[in-house]
């Protein structure tokens, strides 16, 4: 009997997640809460609040739902998979409690310090003065980091001290990001091949998806100040079956174990953001979600079930599944953006050539409206145009040809996406 499916959110992220799930035969009705351009063209748009924990709940239950797939932090981190599970419904996503891991990069630490979790040095502050005096005892580049959510915003790579100065003067004296940045980490800055690692997990047994790497300077060449992500590639080459293993034994698993005795019950995905250091791996953050955009640069090259992946982590049954399947190759997704992006931008601009992609080519929608019919512009990442190829040249080629067949005033994207993985 086929399952109805609501997946909660309205970026890129979601839009691949219904467009995942809907390859399933055992998906009945696919619904999106709010959703966007492109997930309503796989379903039906529900317009809702995803932090109304109660609309939601009653969405549910009217669409008679199986399954909700939860993809952005902010629902987990207010309660939106306890308020479901209370009422008996399967969900895929971390409780609360197991989502503080993102929503608090100060708690994350500590769990990390306590079950000796591989991490870069860095001092919690939650005075002015404090963080100042901090900054001085760290070498540049400083990184500053906001402990709560600030939707991709909340993490400065300072090259000075006297700018790790004037980030923490914003984020706790003028409260640049609101409460969010009320506590800060001064970190030490870490050197090396950055990674991320996304593992589904049902709260016993743990699966690590393919490795990816994403960009999050809005700039080529890693330049100008980071964004929610300009685009992705996996898998990298360097992080093979060995790597995997030893991730998921020294950060993965004890992460998930640190958090038990908290009260967590974790069950959906644990992603790992992750530098190949020149002393091994070390955790840069954790985040209590799918990333985007690299759940668009993975889920293309899954054969497997995504369905039956979800629904096992939700009922706690992952150690009956096979082993996942992959399709060979790569695949590369390019974020296109509106001009001022991740600063002021504008939006209600018509969207062009979503009818005139190259054969493979997928575009999956973020921050995109219809109105009457015309895809319009609604927000600073509209889309991330995706390849898939026998291999990551052929990806890239693919991904950069379905990017420019999109156009709308003021569009640009990095030029540069896997090019590192192909010199």
């Amino acid at each position: 009997m086929a399952t109805n499916v609501l997946v909660v959110g309205n970026g890129a992220r979601e839009h691949a997640l219904g467009w995942k799930l809907r390859e399933s035969a055992r998906v009945g009705r696919l619904l999106v809460a709010p959703g966007n351009a492109g997930t309503a063209m796989l379903g039906a748009n529900i317009p809702l609040d995803p932090l109304d924990t109660e609309a939601v709940l009653a969405a549910v239950e009217t669409h008679e739902i199986g399954l909700t797939v939860i993809g952005p932090e902010a629902p987990l981190v207010a309660g939106l998979a306890d308020v479901l599970r209370a009422r008996g419904h399967l969900v895929f996503g971390p409780s609360a409690a197991g989502a503080r891991i993102e929503g608090s990069k100060a708690w994350a630490k500590s769990i990390m310090e306590e079950w000796g979790v591989p991490t870069g040095r860095a001092e919690v502050c939650t005075e002015l003065d404090i963080a100042l005096a901090a900054i001085e005892r760290t070498a540049p580049p400083v990184v500053v980091k906001a402990d709560g959510l600030a939707a991709g915003k909340g993490v400065l790579v300072c090259e000075t001290q006297a700018e790790a100065c004037k980030a923490v003067q914003a984020l706790m004296a003028e409260g640049a990001l609101g409460a969010a940045g009320r506590t800060v980490l001064i970190e030490e800055f870490l050197t090396g091949q950055e990674i991320s690692l996304l593992a589904v997990t049902d709260g016993v047994t743990t699966l690590p998806l393919l490795p990816a790497c994403d960009y999050k300077r809005v700039l080529d060449g890693d330049r100008g100040p980071n964004t929610g992500g300009m685009g992705a590639y996996a898998p990298p080459g360097a992080v093979d079956a060995t790597w995997v293993g030893e991730i998921m034994r020294t950060v993965v698993q004890p992460t998930l174990e640190g958090m038990r005795p908290h009260g967590v019950d974790y069950r959906g995905v644990l992603y790992a953001g992750l530098m190949l250091t020149a002393d091994g791996v070390k955790v840069i953050e954790f985040n209590c979600r799918m990333g985007d955009p690299e759940t668009q640069v993975v889920l293309p090259l899954l054969e497997s079930d995504f369905f039956e992946l979800c629904q096992a982590a939700a009922s706690g049954t992952l150690a009956e599944l096979p082993e996942l399947r992959w399709h060979a190759g790569g695949c590369v997704g390019v974020v296109v953006a509106s001009d001022g992006y991740p600063g002021a931008y504008r939006s209600g601009l018509p969207v062009e050539g979503l009818d005139r992609l190259p054969e493979g080519g997928l575009v999956f929608h973020a921050g995109a409206e219809l109105h009457d019919g015309q895809v319009i512009t609604a927000g600073g990442r509209v889309l991330t145009a995706v390849g898939r190829g026998a291999d990551l040249a052929a990806a890239r080629e693919l991904a950069y040809r379905t990017a420019e067949a999109v156009s709308f005033e003021g569009a640009f994207f990095r030029r540069d996406i896997a090019a590192r993985e192909l010199a």
